[in-house]
């Protein structure tokens, strides 16, 4: 199943940083079938500081660590990358991990929609949206925060271990 993770890169668009060492991966139908174990599964794997709830339908990213987002049920449309990003459709079952940085926010959803969050280690994330007085202060959090020691999906081993590793330019 891990070749279904797709990856990609973002630009920096001048008021969303998004992060140019990692990509964002979108792990798609990993949990189709056991939705509820997603957030376990996650904590398991050191990805916690866990939530349950929707995402916000503003632009907005976190400069000080990256963050892993599971659809726990229903679907929706997801913007990565500010306003000439990409716009993702998540389903239940889905995940996507987003590199610090990465700008994201909901553009539409079902009603049942609700997403499971978490980071590294638990990490507290901090909330940014387009702030020019934060921009540099920003880039220089985003290219301090690490690479993960774990997969939030396959733990020791798996696609962000891989895609990730020879990305870490620090």
């Amino acid at each position: 199943m891990q070749d279904n993770v797709r990856s990609f890169k973002l630009r920096d668009d001048g008021d969303i940083p998004n992060n140019q060492t990692y990509p964002v991966l979108v792990y798609h139908g990993i949990f189709h079938n056991n939705p509820n174990e997603i957030e376990g599964t996650f904590n398991r794997h050191g990805w916690q500081g866990s939530w349950s709830g929707d995402v916000h339908d503003y632009h907005h990213y976190h400069s000080n660590t990256h963050e892993v987002l599971g659809v726990r049920s229903g679907n929706g449309v997801i913007q990565v990358g500010g306003d000439a990003g990409e716009r993702l459709t998540l389903n239940e079952g889905d995940v996507i991990v987003l590199p610090a940085g990465t700008g994201h926010m909901k553009i539409e959803s079902s009603e049942d929609f609700e997403v499971v969050g978490a980071y590294p280690d638990g990490a507290t994330y901090n909330m940014r949206r387009k702030d020019p007085g934060l921009r540099a202060q920003s880039l220089a959090e985003i290219r301090d925060v690490p690479m993960p020691a774990t997969d939030p999906v396959y733990g020791n081993e798996g696609p962000l271990l891989r895609k990730w590793q020879n990305q870490d330019q620090r």
